[in-house]
């Protein structure tokens, strides 16, 4: 769906349905050893696993697809499918032969693509102009491959929300059964039993979710069996603690075929395969489901429709690629060629698939544009890079897989198992992948984009139901926000770039799903542009920029768009690519671009910092593995290039780099260094680099802006609230709506301003100045 080119998006199209097969072979896991446990991790885990549990043993750990952990007590509801036990993994005899077939030519998974249906779909129209659906209700919902995905790779984010009360559901598409073996480190090996095991791994949610809710970890969760689109059927267990409320839902897909190959990749590829689902011990669904392609994206939009999401999570549906020897691929439990796990990627895809679908469904004959935000997270991308929370976030985030991973001598009240063993106690911890020791988001950056208009009120640019849209204050200063415009343009990631033209017009990129078909569909994505007519006023329509990678499978991999206007009135736009190094295109004066060119240099993080110093020279700066690259102008004007040299002195940074000009020359730099709380601030280029610590304890990246007393922060502290350091001192949000990833620090005629998205998908406005709470 959506898949034109980007000069055509004032125009509705509608896809072809082909698709072509393709499966992939299972991924042989190694072993995992564990490493040595800080004596604070020790400390603090040994206490959250209470004292029913003995210390478990730092026996070597199972690799595999994801481990899941579960066993509490529960009260089944009086919903109940008669019908009687059926087997779980046993695909269509057509769906072997045609994945027996395609298997000789099939690669790895390593993309996703919008379902191009068998059946003919609408297509949600790009043009701006719709309405957009509206509600102060906050909802997330998460989209898992495996049962403990979200306490891995999405906390301490959904921590946050939880706390403040925004109410939670998960589906979990896989049944994690693996290979059927709760391995409990050092004891004899346990035999093979799927349907025990998926149950044990459900307990341990149970228990990591209650204790979440700030209950015990064996309080009763009430079960029962929710009804899907196309009348299927999935278990549900549901929890509240006052106004906190938490819904499990398990479509429970096998992980493997009974051929053993990888199913859920195998789905997205192949378009005769159909699954059985692995019927759980202990669910009060007593029946397998059929699923194939389609089933599953509906069944998908339409828990969205259900639910109405105003935040989705999902993991990465384009993982960077990682070559790796294959002994450690195995070991890592990675994909062929890419850093993450087949099966996270391909649920990704269902996930964005599903989305994309709604936004078609909800909008077509005139209907409303759904108001959500999606947020993807990087999975094992986090083995590759240094480590980004600080040991308070990291302790309080592994301490939750404790009771996941549960414990054989708890009594939990599930006869298939308290956890899943192998990743309770302080394996999150002495696992060294260091997994759970970071939290990356797949598109980084400003959520929204602020610019003033002429008249004097802030204009924010964000992305709504994948398409971009605007707000505007009510009046100067007011910090009030009006109704959002849709200026369309989707299906596009999360974070937008923006930069200003001399003459005051604002310039607005996004990035693209330009297609997204599985099947062997195509999936492309493109940087697109839409350029404002007049200073404060309409736009043209959407521009299409290309993709700095000619092949489509790396063209997957590239970052969010960042953009600065040089002194001269050219436009500097510079996308992460492939190869993680830096890909530049430029506009010139008479709004012509050049060709993308390739900028070269050490691999980077996403989330650039592109700059002007005070000579008028473009520098962008991003996060190597273990120190700063810069590329920049040599002279004004000129071509900006890589500096091998730069920041070999500057201390490593473990996140996304803020970039300001300095007074006398130079960049001032703000960042945190892998695994601290404080801000390091030091100057890059002109004066030696003296790096200073900011007594300003946070976690995640910061952003930073020159104020007319000095430079002023914006970041998150160590409880996921939002504060702004000043000259003065630091401010504390406090109340208002919770705050998702990517705040902006913008500098007004009303003083230091901080605006974001909140939890309930509406744009929230802080002047600490004027005492306003959000």
């Amino acid at each position: 769906m959506y898949d034109r080119p980007a000069h055509a998006l004032t125009r509705p199209a509608r896809i072809p349905g082909a698709r072509t097969a393709a499966d992939e072979r299972r991924d042989i896991p190694g072993a995992r050893k564990a490493g040595p446990v800080p004596a604070a991790d020790a400390r603090l885990l040994a206490s959250a696993q209470g004292p029913t549990s003995p210390r478990p043993s730092l026996a070597d750990e199972p690799t595999g697809p994801w481990p899941s952990q579960g066993t509490g007590r529960t009260r089944p509801a009086a919903t109940r499918d008669p019908a009687p036990a059926a087997g779980g993994t046993r695909p269509r005899r057509r769906s072997v032969v045609a994945a027996a077939t395609a298997l000789l030519g099939a690669g790895v998974l390593s993309s996703c693509s919008v379902p191009a249906s068998r059946r003919s779909t609408r297509t949600a129209d790009p043009a701006p102009g719709l309405a957009i659906a509206s509600t102060r209700r906050a909802q997330l919902m998460q989209i898992l491959a495996h049962p403990d995905d979200d306490l891995y790779f999405m906390n301490p984010d959904t921590q946050r929300m939880l706390d403040a009360g925004v109410p939670l559901v998960c589906v979990y598409v896989s049944a994690g059964e693996h290979d059927g073996r709760n391995h409990i480190p050092g004891a004899p090996d346990v035999p093979a039993d799927r349907p025990a095991y998926s149950s044990a791994r459900h307990q341990g949610l149970r228990q990591a979710y209650a204790t979440l809710l700030g209950l015990d970890r064996f309080t009763d969760w009430t079960k029962g069996i929710a009804s899907l689109r196309g009348d299927r059927l999935a278990e549900i267990n549901t929890l509240t603690n006052g106004n906190r409320r938490v819904e499990l839902i398990f479509l429970n897909l096998p992980m493997h075929t009974t051929r053993r190959w990888m199913a859920l990749p195998s789905l997205w590829r192949d378009r005769a395969l159909g699954l059985q689902t692995v019927v759980a011990e202990d669910s009060p669904l007593r029946k397998a489901v059929a699923y194939d392609y389609d089933s599953l994206v509906d069944v998908l939009v339409g828990l969205m429709e259900q639910y109405r999401p105003t935040v989705v999570q999902t993991l990465d549906p384009d993982p960077d690629i990682q070559h790796s020897d294959e002994a450690t691929r195995k070991r890592d439990s990675e994909q062929r060629g890419y850093s993450d796990h087949a099966d996270h990627t391909a649920v990704a895809c269902f996930s964005w698939a599903a989305m994309v679908r709604w936004v078609a469904d909800a909008t077509a004959d005139g209907g409303q544009v759904p108001g959500f935000v999606a947020t993807a997270f990087r999975g094992y991308y986090n083995r590759h890079w240094p480590k980004n929370l600080p040991a308070p976030v990291v302790q309080h985030k592994a301490a939750h897989l404790v009771p996941y991973g549960g414990d054989p001598a708890w009594e939990c009240g599930n006869a298939s198992g308290c956890g899943d063993y192998n990743v309770g106690g302080m394996r999150p911890l002495t696992n060294k992948k260091g997994w759970v020791r970071s939290t990356h988001h797949r598109y980084p950056g400003a959520r929204p984009v602020v610019a003033t208009d002429p008249d004097g009120r802030l204009a924010a640019y964000g992305v709504l139901g994948l398409r971009a849209v605007r707000w505007r204050e009510t009046r100067p200063g007011s910090g009030q926000w009006g109704a959002p415009d849709d200026l369309g343009g989707g299906p596009l990631a999360p974070a937008l770039g923006s930069a200003a033209l001399p003459d005051g017009r604002q310039l607005v990129f996004g990035l693209r799903f330009a297609s997204l078909g599985g099947h062997g569909g195509p999936n492309r994505r493109e940087v697109v542009l839409l350029e404002q007519r007049a200073p404060g006023g309409e736009f043209l329509a959407w521009d299409g920029l290309g993709n700095p990678e000619r092949d489509e499978d790396r063209g997957r991999r590239i970052g969010v768009p960042v953009a600065v206007t040089a002194p001269d009135g050219r436009v500097h736009l510079f996308v992460r690519n492939a190869d993680k190094g830096l890909s530049t295109r430029v506009r010139s004066t008479d709004g012509r671009w050049d060709r993308w060119r390739d900028l070269g240099g050490e691999e980077v993080q996403d989330g650039l910092s592109a700059v002007v110093d005070s000579s008028g020279r473009v520098h962008v700066f991003a996060a190597g593995r273990e120190r700063v690259h810069h590329w920049a102008q040599d002279v004004l004007g000129e071509e900006v290039a890589f500096r091998a040299d730069d920041g070999a002195d500057l201390p490593a940074p473990g996140d996304a780099i803020a970039a300001l000009p300095a007074p006398g020359g130079g960049i001032e730099l703000y960042y945190r260094r892998p695994t601290a709380a404080p801000v390091t601030a030091v100057r890059a280029g002109g004066a030696p680099a003296r790096a200073r610590t900011l007594r300003f304890d946070g976690h995640g990246p910061v952003s930073a802006a020159a104020a007319p007393g000095g430079p002023v922060l914006l970041g998150t502290d160590l409880r996921g609230r939002i504060q702004l350091h000043t000259p003065r001192g630091v401010l504390t949000r406090t109340q208002g709506t919770q705050p998702l990833s990517g705040p902006t620090l913008a500098v007004t005629r009303s003083g230091t301003t901080a605006v974001g998205l909140g939890a309930d998908a509406h744009p929230w406005l802080w002047y600490p100045q004027a005492g306003t709470a959000g």
